[in-house]
């Protein structure tokens, strides 16, 4: 009886409509997705893969150029190896990883305040992450504005510290660090915003527990039960941490007004591309170098799913 009716059920499936089974409901509700991902995502990297091997001035037809690109990237590219490798990887640490450790640690100490003013101060620390850009075209070029009606010159002059205004955004000695304080600044974002929510949603009984079997401290609390706990979340924001980091060239050409910046103090991957690509219209070499951002951008990324991705216990 049990054989029969398992026979009757196959055969009451098998002669449901195509439309009708859940595999094509699926599909459809996929679909939207699945075209925007691949006309906008798939499509652009696989044809910037098959231009990074070409000389492409925009005009003219590309030509095969083989690994010329590749090679001129890391062995006749004077810039790239001497200013804006070093520089982003400057940068990707001090604000991909000093940003991220920031980010939580805020978000911890807000955990730690009543609801009312966690809402006040996340707000306030998350709305530089979404008015960042203008606060840079009038605030923070105001700021740091070389003449004397800029805010820091003015104000180090009145302490005496400096006899005559400095030349902020135009000399090499402070474009970098000055990029690097603008973006710890504004790193507040969506990740910050996924750790409060992470830490906000773990059960106090944990802490309680833990308490009961030895742990002492704060600290001891952070590393065994908060960052375990919220692994989802600590990824997540690691991976908005990575891409922010590599995607910030934006930032250097606002404070600037230019692409390259000030002696390539500030010059990162991503403005590297840009100025081959839309300056000096080198398709094909400015393909090779967005795919090397592309290769270490998923370097870093299967690194942070190595550190926060659960494992599977058998």
């Amino acid at each position: 009886m049990a054989a029969s009716k398992y026979v009757e059920v196959a055969e009451q499936v098998g002669k449901k409509k195509f439309t009708d089974r859940n595999g094509f409901h699926v599909f459809v509700l996929f679909l939207p997705y699945g075209l925007l991902f691949f006309t906008f995502i798939f499509l652009p990297i696989v044809i910037g893969m098959g231009l990074s091997f070409t000389y492409f001035d925009v005009i003219n037809t590309p030509t095969f150029a083989g690994m010329n690109n590749y090679i001129t990237l890391l062995t006749g590219d004077e810039v790239f190896m001497k200013y804006v490798l070093p520089n982003t990887i400057l940068y990707a640490i001090v604000v991909g990883i000093g940003g991220y450790i920031l980010s939580f640690l805020m978000a911890w100490i807000l955990a730690q305040v009543t609801p009312r003013a966690r809402t006040i101060y996340a707000l306030c620390m998350y709305i530089p992450s979404m008015s960042g850009q203008l606060f840079i075209q009038y605030v923070w070029k105001l700021i740091f504005s070389g003449d004397q009606s800029g805010i820091a010159n003015a104000y180090l002059m009145k302490l005496g510290l400096i006899s005559q205004p400095i030349q902020w955004l135009i000399s090499s000695d402070y474009f970098m660090q000055i990029m690097i304080f603008v973006s710890l600044w504004s790193s507040m974002g969506i990740g910050f915003l996924s750790m409060l929510s992470g830490i906000m949603n773990i059960d106090q009984e944990l802490y309680e527990a833990a308490y009961v079997d030895g742990i002492k401290n704060r600290a001891q609390e952070i590393i065994y039960i908060t960052i375990p706990s919220m692994k989802p979340q600590m990824l997540f924001g690691a991976v908005m941490s990575i891409v922010g980091a590599f995607n910030m060239g934006w930032l250097g050409v606002a404070l600037a007004g230019a692409n390259p910046t000030p002696d390539y103090s500030g010059q990162l991957i991503a403005n590297h591309i840009d100025d081959y690509a839309f300056v000096r219209y080198e398709m094909g070499y400015a393909s090779a170098v967005s795919v090397s951002l592309l290769v270490l951008v998923w370097i870093c990324s299967k690194v942070a799913n190595k550190l926060f991705t659960e494992k599977d216990e058998y």
